[in-house]
């Protein structure tokens, strides 16, 4: 009976653990009201503090998902990909609400 029941066990943990990663995934929100992530002003995403795996992935999986916007975005302005870029860039920063970080020109970023 105990060799029935604990791979039973183990695979119903698993699927649990499985649906439920993405409550425990970091949000868009959550990350920037923490100072984990901020706007660049090329118009992606940034870590503005390092360490953090899950503001890692945050970043990755949205700038990609803003690349694929902006590659459409341009085409349909008729413009380069890199001046839609810098000019959503200027666009995010610009509404980005106080208490968040957006990043200079040099490179460092500020909380706005």
């Amino acid at each position: 009976m105990n060799r029935l029941i604990k791979p039973f066990l183990a695979s119903f943990l698993l699927i649990i653990s499985c649906l439920s990663m993405p409550a425990w995934a970091l949000s868009l929100d959550e990350a920037k009201a923490a100072g984990l992530v901020g706007e660049q002003s090329n118009g992606y995403l940034g870590v503005v503090q390092s360490g953090s795996a899950d503001a890692k992935a945050l970043v990755s999986d949205i700038n990609s998902k803003r690349k694929a916007a902006y590659i459409d975005g341009a085409k349909s302005a008729g413009v380069e990909l890199q001046v839609f870029e810098v000019r959503m860039g200027q666009r995010l920063q610009q509404r980005t609400p106080a208490g968040e970080y957006i990043q200079q020109p040099d490179g460092r970023w500020l909380k706005k």
